[in-house]
């Protein structure tokens, strides 16, 4: 049992904090622990986080969007530097409002990325459900955000030239399953699945980049649309 532990630990992820708010820092902390998780560290401000990433190389980090000395987007800063230097490591930002713009490009970013309100932590399974899907490669996205974007989606359907079948394959990634798994859901090869989501990155002129995470834009025109 005492062996069963250890190797708990052991396998525990490594998560560093960064929010200026002491109190909700300290919470975070105390409730990561309490779920098994690995605090290596805390920081207020974002240079101390780079640092603490830096020295204790954790496999997650939870950052604030604003932080210290001027508050607008030092967190979402430090995170895209963390994903430049790191890109190994889960990354969960967190506000205390929806702020489309620096979520949508957060969340280009690629996998293992998430965006979430505070408020949202109070739901503590649906905040470690969270943490455990970014670190297993996915991307979690507010369902605030959603509506959001929903609400200001664009005049022009830009999932017009979509045939039946490309949006059923696009509603597919939007629930996160990869090519094989929508070809057992649709009952066609993962060629044929592959062909789909080509031609889907196409119409939605989304060209090769290596820095954007052109699945992830898919889901959000997809999204958008809706």
């Amino acid at each position: 049992m005492i062996g069963d532990d250890r190797e708990a630990q052991q396998h525990a992820v490594r998560i560093a904090i960064a929010d200026d708010d002491v109190l909700l820092r300290e919470g975070l902390a105390s409730l990561l622990e309490r779920s098994g998780f690995d605090v290596v560290g805390q920081a207020g401000d974002a240079v101390a986080l780079l640092t603490l990433v830096r020295d204790r190389e954790p496999e997650f980090v939870i950052v604030d969007i604003r932080m210290p000395p001027t508050h607008s987007t030092e967190g979402l800063d430090a995170a895209r530097s963390i994903r430049q230097q790191h890109p190994a490591i889960g990354i969960l930002v967190l506000s205390a409002h929806v702020e489309v713009e620096e979520a949508m490009e957060l969340l280009a970013g690629g996998e293992r990325i998430g965006y979430l309100l505070k408020s949202r932590v109070t739901d503590v399974s649906e905040f470690i459900d969270a943490i455990a899907r970014i670190g297993r490669g996915g991307s979690v996205v507010d369902p605030s955000l959603i509506q959001e974007l929903v609400s200001a989606r664009r005049r022009n359907d830009p999932l017009a030239l979509l045939t039946v079948r490309e949006r059923e394959v696009l509603a597919l990634m939007a629930e996160g399953c990869s090519n094989a798994g929508i070809g057992r859901r649709l009952w066609v090869t993962d060629g044929t699945v592959e062909k789909h989501v080509k031609s889907i990155l196409t119409k939605l002129q989304l060209p090769e980049s290596p820095d954007d995470h052109r699945r992830v834009l898919a889901v959000i025109a997809f999204l958008e649309a809706r």
